[in-house]
């Protein structure tokens, strides 16, 4: 009889927990499917409407101003690329995110890339999300142990309706707070407000990109080496990405105290690249991206500018995400390893560059890999699963994310503590451990 009651107890608690956590996902998908529908509307009437002025990119260094203006006075909070600060609320704030961020977030980036800013469109639907998703634990007076769980059920809702990508939104949500660590605990509410705010988009009119690529069966073993050698470029691109970040913000630091003079700087170092070299990089990079992914050609430094461009907007005091130039940059790397290696395959290459450097700068190769499939078809599975654990693990413990919590080492040989946040890690201290071979090969070296 005390069985019988111990599962009863047990299995009625899950499914009043699986009932409670299915309703509030659905309330946090059906609000974030429908606040991404409107970003993106207005950001793609705002871009048009932009690229009606002529000469339109001489206003960049003004709006940047403008977009510096707006965050600084009403929601220093929606500062940057939203995904970081979301993950820093979850860590730091137990997900309490202020709700003024919305419509802060949603005006500066809508400035921000319809002017020209290079920038991506998933930060700020994550953090409306996750801003939206934090208002709603407010109104339902929910616990604050309960409250990160429907924040980062945010991050996923955001992260499916402005991919299309439900299952790697939902998956992106739990893997991207930690390296090293997934949290299954919010596994349900992320799939659930994944789905449902997929689902409100669609029926709200927006569309997305997918691509079936036509690929060779698994048994061709040339592309599987070809995969692994591309995830080590993809994760050396990826490094390059963060650490550019990091040599741009310590230049714009000596603008530090004058604002808008950093802003406008930036503006006009985008506004040059936008005019001097091509407009393609400037923006979402839609088309750059799609031309990759048809087979076209791209050029050989089409990634560097947008890693320039791309950096500089962020740092400078745009508003906007990291992903979608993210994308970019990976598919303009996969399109020129695809070049030199087979030309008749770009396509394929493109793709796969784009989701593996996804996986080395996020830090979320399993989200990633699901991303393949759902944008280019279940063939790609093998080739895009090698490419983004190698580009995953190449990367070593950095991260576009500095706020994510490393959880667990990438190789028991280096030595580094856990359970921190990346940029509280001291990085001088990251180094391979004295008892390897690898560490005495290096002393070797060192002697000889």
């Amino acid at each position: 009889m005390k069985a019988i009651k111990r599962i009863i107890a047990e299995h009625g608690t899950l499914v009043f927990s699986m009932t409670k956590w299915f309703i509030y996902a659905s309330l946090v998908g059906v609000t974030i499917g429908l606040s991404t529908t409107v970003f993106l509307k207005i950001l793609g009437w705002s871009t048009l409407q932009m690229q009606t002025i002529p000469q339109h990119l001489l206003l960049l260094p003004v709006m940047f101003v403008l977009t510096q203006w707006i965050v600084s006075r009403f929601a220093p909070q929606a500062k940057g690329h939203g995904t970081e600060k979301v993950i820093e609320a979850v860590h730091i704030n137990q997900g309490k995110i202020a709700l003024a961020v919305v419509p802060v977030k949603l005006l500066a980036t809508v400035i921000t890339i319809a002017s020209g800013g290079s920038a991506g469109k998933e930060g700020p639907c994550a953090q409306i999300g996750a801003g939206l998703a934090s208002a709603w634990a407010d109104w339902l007076n929910i616990n604050d142990r309960d409250r990160p769980k429907l924040v980062i059920c945010g991050i996923s809702a955001g992260f499916a309706s402005v991919f299309g990508t439900p299952i790697a939104g939902a998956l992106f949500g739990i893997e991207v707070l930690f390296l090293g660590q997934m949290l299954y605990e919010v596994l349900f509410p992320a799939f659930v407000s994944g789905m449902v705010s997929y689902q409100a988009s669609l029926w709200l009119g927006n569309t997305y990109f997918y691509h079936q690529l036509a690929i060779e069966p698994y048994s061709n073993n040339a592309m599987l080496i070809h995969a692994f050698i591309l995830g080590i470029v993809c994760g050396v691109a990826a490094l390059m990405f963060i650490k550019l970040f990091d040599v741009v913000a310590l230049i714009m630091r000596k603008l530090e105290q004058r604002p808008y003079l950093k802003s406008f700087t930036g503006g006009l170092i985008v506004m040059l690249i936008g005019l001097l070299v091509s407009e393609g990089y400037l923006g979402l990079g839609i088309e750059t991206m799609e031309a990759g992914l048809q087979g076209e050609v791209l050029p050989w430094s089409a990634s560097l500018w947008k890693m320039l461009a791309t950096a500089v907007t962020l740092e400078s005091g745009g508003s906007g995400g990291v992903l979608t130039p993210l994308f970019v940059v990976g598919t303009a790397v996969g399109n020129l390893f695809g070049i030199l290696v087979s030309a008749s395959n770009l396509a394929v290459y493109s793709a796969i560059g784009l989701v593996a450097t996804l996986s080395a700068a996020a830090n979320t190769p399993i989200s990633a890999t699901v991303m393949a499939i759902e944008l280019f078809g279940a063939n790609i599975a093998p080739y895009a699963a090698i490419s983004c654990v190698v580009a995953y693990v190449f990367v070593g413990h950095n991260s576009i994310y500095p706020s994510q919590v490393l959880s667990a080492k990438k190789s028991a040989s280096i030595a580094v503590d856990t359970g921190k946040m990346l940029s509280e890690t001291d990085h001088a201290r990251i180094y391979p451990r004295k008892d390897t071979a690898f560490r005495r090969l290096l002393l070797w070296m060192r002697k000889h």
